[in-house]
């Protein structure tokens, strides 16, 4: 017996120590997977945001978390300026700086730059290793390897971390998945130690992303489930309430939030359900203590006055959000609920191309085969249904939901599908081998010998409770008769557990066949990861490139374009352009712009783009009025560049005709189309964007054919009265112009005026003084 214990506790260590490697190699594929963006390009950060994320941690690392939370920073929005420290989620920032602070306090000198492009495959091994333990909690280890797996390679999470993509996601997924294991664990183990890190965990998540909204909901619809399927326990209790008070009081702590953590509507179902879980506390309390009969009277009482306290609750939260026109919802929020409200009433949100739904090939581009194995995971989930495996079916069920609504939402599926994916994959692999290893013979002897290994030493016990009588009558049965006895146990018919493992037993050929097809299957998921990673998600957009018969061409117009504005112009000379290269002007070029990535002001957005759609002269009075100095455009038209400014020229016209009615849309439209040929309207062609897009564009080949639109222009010979060309990078994407300045009065034209004046006119100003000039 103590043999057999010493054994099972080594296979037991050996499979701790197995595992904890197999952690290990999935962090480092994680970690390394990510990393093409750096070889096949430089260290670099990518996109938009990251830019303004980049350029917030070098102010941190350098003045300090006090100068950072006080920061207004004046190079942005002019000339309204930005309180940084109240109107960003430092998660990102903080982790970071951080990171840098304690690199270089052990003398490993990065630079910022360099923390911030690593920081997001740091932070994907750490994702992985949150989603073993959230579904081990659900369905054991060999199903939390496999889903630690699929999420070190899922494309849909690469595409937001890859090395350079310094964006809130990067921590967020991690914090996001961290956060509910620690409630899952506090399900399970009843323990008010893991209530108190979810506490924290969700804090965590708070600073990082906005997106903290969907665990504040997740969460109360998963304890209401519990609730009203009969599944309420002290555990339940335990995890939900510390979690809404003390993760409530946390998240108030973040400056960007603040109170909104108790006053818009994102966050009233935490508070209504809070409320209920109570009422039914005590009923479960007074039901141990009283009488039935006493009971009854009692949670008349108690149900009662719940419900006085939940209408009390909800007229209070009524009269709060009553002032409110979307109801004290945000307008991200209300777009989830209503898809089509962006569209309707905020065409900001709608022009941003990742807060588009998605296409049924994006689910497999993103997701890729595990949108084949999240079915099977539901129904695993269901047998038997815990409130773990309750809870991971309610994540993907709303995941999938939302998803469809937003395609940048496909980063919050992902960690669901991977999770279900993996409990998937793993119950098929068991069973699958169990059928393999019932049915082959040298594997069967095996068994069976085991078998009659463990019942020799299950009897031995029994034996030492005899007597010393019945031991001595033991050794005197000799004969055949009694052998033969000694032998029929071993010959018994199969127990009920023994037949009913031989029905779920698949044929032989069957199980070999499937494991087959599952290999395949997850090679197949690893090719297409492995190529998503090295190809789709990886060239940032600041340097682009392309593939032709005569190489590989580099696009570096952006570098080029700040680069100028950085060297041959005033510090305090601003910039305009479309709110979308915000960020990469101040960070890079380190001038002064209008709009930014913020998009917090759509008055001011809807300036800039009423500029854009206005003829040369009153958008010079508009850029004039804004003390603009040069106005940056992004054109594609030459090389094929297809999220240029033109394509992006109608949402302009919608977001400026939202504020200023003047701008109406019909009129950049022929017959409900946007043309920009000889078709297109006149409005159209005597829009700046049209001209300082297009300006001298005849000159590169002669016809001025756009390659994006494929089509020649409409206007092609034109001239510039209010602005000037003052630079235009090799390939043509980025285009600058310097606002002319205003003209002075031209002396002598009183003169003039004078001799075309009337009598009466000319007899009123005989009195005036003569200009002796």
């Amino acid at each position: 017996m103590a043999a057999t214990d010493a054994q099972s506790s080594l296979r037991h260590a050996f499979g701790n120590v197995l595992v904890f490697f197999i952690l290990i190699l999935i962090g480092v594929l994680a970690f390394s997977i990510r990393l093409f963006s750096v070889i096949k390009y430089e260290s670099v950060i990518h996109e938009f945001d990251p830019y303004f994320n980049y350029r917030v941690t070098q102010f941190l690392s350098k003045n300090g978390i006090y100068d950072f939370w006080n920061w207004f920073d004046d190079r942005t929005w002019y000339p309204l300026g930005r309180v940084i420290g109240g109107t960003v989620y430092p998660g990102l920032t903080l982790t970071a700086g951080t990171l840098w602070w304690v690199l270089n306090s052990l003398n490993i000198p990065l630079s910022v730059e360099t923390v911030c492009v690593f920081t997001a495959p740091i932070f994907s091994a750490f994702a992985s290793w949150a989603t073993y333990l959230l579904t081990k909690e659900v369905k054991g280890s060999g199903a939390g390897l496999t889903a630690a797996l699929f999420l070190a390679m899922v494309p849909s999470y690469i595409s937001r971390s890859v090395a350079g993509s310094y964006d809130n996601e990067a921590v967020a997924i991690f914090a996001l998945i961290f956060t509910f294991y620690l409630y899952i664990k506090t399900l399970n183990t009843g323990s008010l130690f893991y209530a108190t890190l979810n506490s924290i965990a969700y804090f965590y998540m708070v600073c990082s992303w906005g997106g903290y909204t969907f665990i504040i909901n997740l969460i109360p619809m998963h304890a209401l489930l519990c609730v009203v399927t009969g599944r309420y326990s002290s555990r339940l209790y335990i995890a939900y309430a510390p979690f809404v008070i003390l993760g409530t009081l946390l998240a108030s702590l973040v400056p960007v939030v603040g109170f909104n953590a108790v006053m818009t509507s994102e966050h009233f179902a935490s508070f209504l359900v809070f409320i209920l879980i109570h009422v039914v506390a005590l009923v479960y309390y007074i039901k141990g203590i009283l009488s039935p009969k006493m009971f009854k009277v009692a949670v008349t009482l108690v149900v009662s006055g719940g419900l006085a306290v939940c209408f009390a609750m909800i007229a209070v939260l009524i009269a709060m959000v009553a002032s409110s026109p979307t109801m004290g919802w945000s307008g991200r929020s209300l777009s989830l609920l209503d898809p089509t409200y962006a569209s309707k009433y905020i065409p900001i949100i709608a022009s941003v191309s990742e807060h588009q739904p998605p296409t049924w090939p994006s689910y497999f581009m993103d997701i890729n085969v595990l949108a084949f194995l999240v079915p099977a995971g539901i129904i695993a989930c269901f047998s038997p249904l815990s409130d773990a495996s309750s809870f991971v079916i309610l994540y993907i069920v709303t995941s999938v939901y939302f998803s469809g609504v937003m395609v940048r939402l496909m980063l919050v599926l992902a960690p669901a599908a991977c999770i279900l994916s993996g409990i998937a994959l793993s119950q098929a692999f068991d069973v699958f081998t169990r059928s393999i290893k019932f049915q082959l013979p040298s594997l069967s002897v095996d068994s069976h010998v085991d078998a009659g290994g463990a019942s020799s030493e299950s009897v031995g016990p029994d034996d030492t409770v005899k007597t010393d009588k019945t031991e001595d009558a033991h050794k005197e049965r000799t004969s055949k008769k009694s052998r033969k006895k000694e032998k029929e146990p071993v010959e018994k018919p199969p127990s009920k557990s023994q037949i009913k493992k031989r029905l779920s037993v698949l044929p032989l050929e069957t199980s070999i066949i499937a494991i087959i097809l599952l290999v395949l299957l997850g090679a197949f998921y690893v090719v297409h990861s492995v190529w998503a990673a090295a190809e789709a998600y990886s060239a940032p957009s600041i340097v682009l490139t392309s593939h032709s018969h005569d190489g590989l061409h580099v696009f570096d117009d952006f570098r080029e374009a700040y680069a100028w504005l950085s060297h041959n112009t005033e510090v305090d000379d601003k910039v305009a352009s479309w709110w979308d290269y915000g960020y990469q002007t101040t960070a890079m070029a380190n001038r002064t712009v209008i709009v930014d990535n913020n998009t917090w002001n759509n008055t001011h957005i809807a300036t800039v783009g009423t500029a854009m759609s206005s003829p040369e002269k009153a958008a010079w009075e508009i850029f004039h009025s804004l003390d603009v100095k040069y106005v940056l455009v992004v054109f594609g038209g030459l090389v094929g560049y297809p999220s240029d400014d033109i394509n992006k020229f109608l949402w302009m016209v919608r977001i400026g005709g939202g504020v200023f009615p003047h701008i109406k849309e019909p009129d950049y439209l022929r017959d409900g189309q946007y043309r920009i040929d000889s078709m297109a309207t006149p409005t159209m062609l005597n829009s700046l964007m049209y001209k300082l897009s297009y300006y001298r564009f005849v000159e590169t080949d002669g016809k001025a054919f756009d390659r994006v639109r494929r089509t020649e222009i409409g206007k092609k010979h034109f001239k510039l009265t209010h602005f000037e060309e003052v630079f235009t990078t090799h390939h043509w994407m980025v285009r600058l112009y310097k606002l002319k300045p205003p003209k002075n009065r031209i002396r002598g034209k009183i003169k003039k005026t004078k001799s075309k004046s009337t009598p009466k006119t000319v007899s009123k100003r005989k009195g005036l003084k003569r200009n002796p000039f």
